[in-house]
């Protein structure tokens, strides 16, 4: 992750743009600044593309959310920032609406 951008806004103002539990997709690689313990620096983490979910989020210089994303199929967990992510399924946690053969009250 860069150094803050002067140009950039202070994202904090605002909510965030993910919720935990929802479905997110990489829009990049994302390379091993040297801040990931084991891989060399450079190499890829995590390839554009690549389908995680939401676990928590936290903040960055005091100007970014940072969206910690669990990235299941390469097991790691990886902070972005939302610039860095597109929604896959606002809905992939909700609570689904019951089919009619799961309500089966009593009949008159």
């Amino acid at each position: 992750m860069a150094n803050r951008n002067p140009h950039d806004s202070n994202e904090l103002v605002e909510p965030p743009v993910f919720e935990i539990g929802q479905k997110v997709r990489s829009l990049q690689n994302v390379r091993n600044d040297g801040t990931y313990p084991g891989p060399a620096v450079g190499d890829v983490l995590i390839p554009a593309g690549a389908v995680g979910y939401v676990i928590s989020i936290g903040s960055y210089l005091q100007m970014y959310h940072i969206y910690s994303v669990d990235f299941f199929e390469q097991r790691r967990v990886i902070g972005m920032r939302g610039k860095e992510l597109e929604m896959v399924d606002a809905h992939s946690n909700a609570p689904k609406e019951p089919t009619p053969t799961q309500h089966r009250g009593a009949q008159s």
